[in-house]
Order: structure tokens, then C-alpha cells, then sequence
């Protein structure tokens, strides 16, 4: 489960919901099905009508997305197997790698090994690699748009929600008590869809894009790495190379206990 989402969510609706009591709103006010229908209804139908129905079928799989926690394996450990892969094939040659592909989990990192074991080319496996995260990265831009135009619809359909309640309200203006309550039910509509566009949908499409780049940076490392060992880098100058992408107080960490590792040994 991805804490950050959930508990985002949840502060959203007490957000709302404690605000409006302490504001003296009563939160029964928000049982409203004409402006859940206008809302909720209204968004699908406006995004259904601008995303092709090959994308809008990712959107179950997008929320286990933004709800669950993908496990990747972290930067500092892909540094650490591609300093030892280096050593490896320094000593016994890129060959010696072959037994080490069958222990790899992830499919990205064993195709680009694969390819170097194999012999092609630096040229060729950038090329092969970069193109799957280009593809990976058009996959990801597509969600998240989904996510983001539900956000730009939700507050519009909210306001026509406002304007439909007051034509209501405003054909019966002889009760002003009547009056006064389908004024304010008018407005719940359009507090629904600033609420689902700037809480949900928006953060929604944000967290994707984060997710998203988490992934492509490991990808990016892992091919990095893998034409450092093709071109027969040292295993240090591969580290330092690697540690660029993390931050900076990580980097000087690794790079530190690299090189205190490196006077034990030699004591």
C-alpha cells in the first residue's frame, strides 16, 4: 500500500469534512445524488469521450498504481551488483556474466545484460534500451493525462452542476425558506468537482508522474551500467558514475563507506 496516497486521501476529506462543520455546514448537506450524478457521471462521460477506449481500460490497473507501493529495486543496490559485475568481468571476462543471468529478476536489466553477454554492439543495446523506456515513459504520459483531464473537467462540470440547481431554485422562488436550501444544494455540485479535480484527479495524475520518473532513473542507471561493463570501466570509476543519480547527501555516503572499505583493505 502506498502510505502517502492513503493518508493524502483521507486528510483531504477531513480537510472537508471538519471544515464545513466548523463553518456551521451540516456535512448531510453533501447527500446530493443529482450532484454526485453531474460530477462523478459527468467526468467519466467527458473523459470517455477524449481518451480511446484502448487507454481507458489501463484505468483499474492505474489506480493499483497509485494505491500500491512497486517495489524497485533501490539505486544503491543496483550500484553495488554493478560494481561487483565489473569486477568480475575485468578478471574473467564479460563471458564469466552468464551465470549471473539467471539470477536476475527483473526483465529490463536481464535483456540489457543479455545483449552485452551476447556481443552487440554499445551503439545497438543504448538504442534497444532507450526505445523500451521511451515506450515505457508514452504508457505512463497516457495514464496520468487521464488523470489530469478528469481534473480539468471535474470543477468545470461542478460550476454547470451550480447553474442547473439555481434554474431549479429560481423556478420556485414564491418559498424564500425553500429557496435558501436549493441555493445551497446547488453549490454542492460545483464543491464536489473542486474537491475530485484539486484533491483527487490532479494529485492522482502528479503521482503517476512521480512514480514514472522513479522508474525511468532506474532504468537509465541500469543501462548506464551495463555499457560501463561492456566498455570495461573499472569498478570504481563505474560507482562514481552511478552515484550521480542519487542525491547528494546518499552519493557522498556511498562514495565515503566505498572508500573506507576500500583503507580497511588495504590495512
Amino acid at each position: 500500500m502506498d502510505k502517502t496516497s492513503l493518508i493524502g486521501i483521507i486528510l483531504g476529506i477531513i480537510a472537508v469534512g471538519v471544515g464545513m462543520i466548523l463553518k456551521g455546514v451540516s456535512v448531510s448537506a453533501l447527500v446530493n445524488p443529482a450532484a454526485f450524478l453531474i460530477i462523478i457521471l459527468g467526468t467519466v462521460a467527458a473523459v470517455t469521450i477524449a481518451f480511446p477506449m484502448n487507454e481507458l481500460k489501463k484505468v483499474p490497473k492505474l489506480f493499483g498504481i497509485i494505491l500500491k507501493e512497486k517495489k524497485m529495486v533501490p539505486p544503491q543496490e543496483i550500484i553495488k551488483l554493478f560494481t561487483e559485475w565489473a569486477e568480475i568481468a575485468r578478471k574473467e571476462g564479460l563471458l564469466a556474466l552468464e551465470s549471473k543471468r539467471s539470477d536476475i529478476e527483473d526483465p529490463f536489466l536481464k535483456n540489457g545484460l543479455s545483449l552485452a553477454i551476447d556481443g552487440q554492439s554499445a551503439d545497438y543495446i543504448r538504442d534497444v534500451l532507450n526505445e523500451e523506456v521511451e515506450a515505457m515513459e508514452d504508457r505512463h504520459a497516457s495514464g496520468a493525462l487521464i488523470f489530469s483531464q478528469a481534473g480539468t473537467y471535474a470543477p468545470t462540470l461542478g460550476v454547470l452542476g451550480a447553474v442547473i440547481g439555481l434554474i431549479a431554485a429560481l423556478g420556485n422562488m414564491a418559498d424564500t425558506e425553500t429557496l435558501g436550501h436549493a441555493i445551497s444544494a446547488a453549490f454542492v455540485a460545483t464543491l464536489l468537482g473542486i474537491f475530485t479535480g484539486y484533491v483527487l484527479w490532479h494529485p492522482f495524475a502528479n503521482k503517476l508522474k512521480r512514480k514514472s520518473k522513479q522508474e525511468v532513473q532506474i532504468k537509465e542507471m541500469m543501462i548506464e551500467g551495463i555499457l560501463s561493463i561492456l566498455e570495461g570501466e573499472a569498478p570504481r570509476v563505474l560507482e562514481q558514475k552511478l552515484s550521480s543519480y542519487l542525491p547528494s547527501d546518499e552519493k557522498k555516503k556511498l562514495l565515503a563507506s566505498s572508500n573506507g572499505g576500500e583503507a580497511n583493505g588495504e590495512a
